[in-house]
């Protein structure tokens, strides 16, 4: 990346923030993490990226237009994803490339998402996948590496969007009913199973048989990408079918 050359052809120029760092290990980027800014004002939002003093920073921003920049290269640790974990992995900024997307999320009212901006998130992302090779099974929302303690992009992002323009992995959610369900409290073999298969698809959850308050946490980010027509932390049948079949479904590179 120079002064003047974005590494990806998505991105309009380089705006550089000074908040980066060696990647640990010397890793190549193997994620994505995608957020949203969660601030009222997008330019503030990019000059807090910027800022040396709010020590956190992105690879990418993209602005409601859908106009992009770069701020850190890609071979540099950005501070994007703090304390987070995915598949056994703990240090997630030095093997992956953080998008920021500028939306006021949550704190805002969580609005929509320009189309315009979305098809620019889907082209830089899939743009940054195929020069690094880097499996769909992770193009991953913050909320997902960091449950609980994040919740962005938001149930409203549009992740089939991304899957229908070739980015990330995605299966038709399970329809919801009022059947059977799991939730806080609840205990034994079943409970057991539906640990160890949100931590075989790469959440971080104790597999330990008990729904416990880390487990409905878990859940919740599941169903805030995976089934987003209600997020409530409740492992009910929708829930549990979608993520069994995006098991199923999973490439075998990325298994």
């Amino acid at each position: 990346m120079s002064a003047l050359s974005p590494e990806s052809p998505v991105a309009g120029k380089v705006f550089p923030s000074p908040n980066h760092g060696e990647r640990k290990d010397a890793q190549r980027p193997s994620m994505v993490i995608l957020h949203y800014t969660g601030m009222p004002d997008e330019g503030e939002a990019l000059q807090w990226l910027c800022n040396p003093m709010s020590q956190v920073s992105a690879h990418y921003f993209v602005f409601g237009d859908g106009r992009v920049l770069q701020l850190v290269p890609e071979m540099r640790r950005a501070w994007h994803a703090g304390l987070s974990s995915w598949d056994g992995v703990t240090d997630i900024n030095s093997c992956s490339i953080g998008i920021e997307i500028a939306n006021p999320g949550h704190p805002g009212g969580l609005p929509p998402f320009p189309d315009a901006q979305i098809d620019s998130v889907a082209a830089l992302t899939k743009d940054i996948v195929t020069r690094w090779r880097i499996p769909q099974t992770r193009v991953l929302g913050h909320s997902d590496v960091a449950p609980g303690r994040k919740v962005d992009p938001g149930e409203l992002f549009p992740w089939q969007r991304l899957h229908e323009a070739g980015v990330g992995h995605w299966v038709a959610p399970s329809a919801t009913n009022d059947g059977r369900f799991f939730a806080r409290g609840d205990q034994g073999m079943p409970i057991e199973a539906l640990q160890a298969m949100l931590a075989m698809y790469g959440y971080s959850v104790r597999i330990n048989g008990v729904f416990d308050e880390d487990t409905e946490k878990v859940v919740a980010a599941f169903q805030r990408h995976f089934r987003p027509e209600r997020v409530d932390g409740v492992a009910d049948a929708s829930t549990i079918m979608t993520l069994r079949n995006l098991i199923a479904t999973r490439p075998q590179a990325a298994a």
